[in-house]
């Protein structure tokens, strides 16, 4: 699949089938999300790949009430945690070089967005989970002093097939050299 169609084709699946994931695919979207850009190629993601139904269903327990991603992290056959390494994106020479401070949502993004399109040129759906407890995710996952839970994306052979949701015209969102400048 071309990468422009796999942005298009890309959609969240939030119904998954019980089939397992290939090892190889599942070791082709990690690929995927290890390539990604990081600030100074500081690669602070980390990855938690989880498979164990009871630990799956304390993750789905920990997302906020009402959240539609409930029942696809709790049956979907692999779900990734994206966790990142604090004080490495964002800095240079152990100081933060922007008026942003750690810049690990930007490169776990990265590595997410690349993570999904993978998934999506092999045929899986994922959907990005962060509307959740972070601190209690952090407890499920066993986190180390110093990584943090970002997010997380259940991985599997969808079963179903959503609409594309609509998008706003570039009119509305793109400016040439300044801002509101059409």
């Amino acid at each position: 699949m071309e990468v422009i169609s796999a942005i298009q084709a890309r959609k969240s699946i939030r119904r998954y089938k019980a089939d397992p994931v290939k090892e190889e695919d599942l070791k082709v979207v990690l690929e995927a999300a290890r390539w990604a850009p990081s600030w100074r190629n500081s690669q602070c993601w980390r990855f938690v790949v989880v498979r164990d139904p009871v630990v799956k269903a304390e993750l789905a327990d920990a997302l906020s009430p009402g959240n539609v991603a409930t029942s696809a992290v709790r049956e979907a056959p692999v779900v990734i945690a994206a966790c990142a390494e604090l004080g490495k994106s964002g800095y240079k020479r152990g100081e933060v070089c922007t008026d942003k401070g750690d810049w690990f949502m930007f490169d776990v993004a990265l590595a997410m967005q690349n993570l999904v399109l993978a998934a999506c040129s092999l045929g899986l759906g994922t959907v990005h989970v962060g509307w959740v407890d972070a601190k209690r995710a952090a407890e499920i996952l066993q986190l180390p002093q110093g990584i943090v839970f970002v997010e997380m994306t259940p991985l599997g052979y969808p079963d179903e097939e959503p609409e594309a949701r609509p998008r706003k015209e570039l009119s509305e969102i793109v400016f040439y050299d300044r801002y509101g400048q059409r």
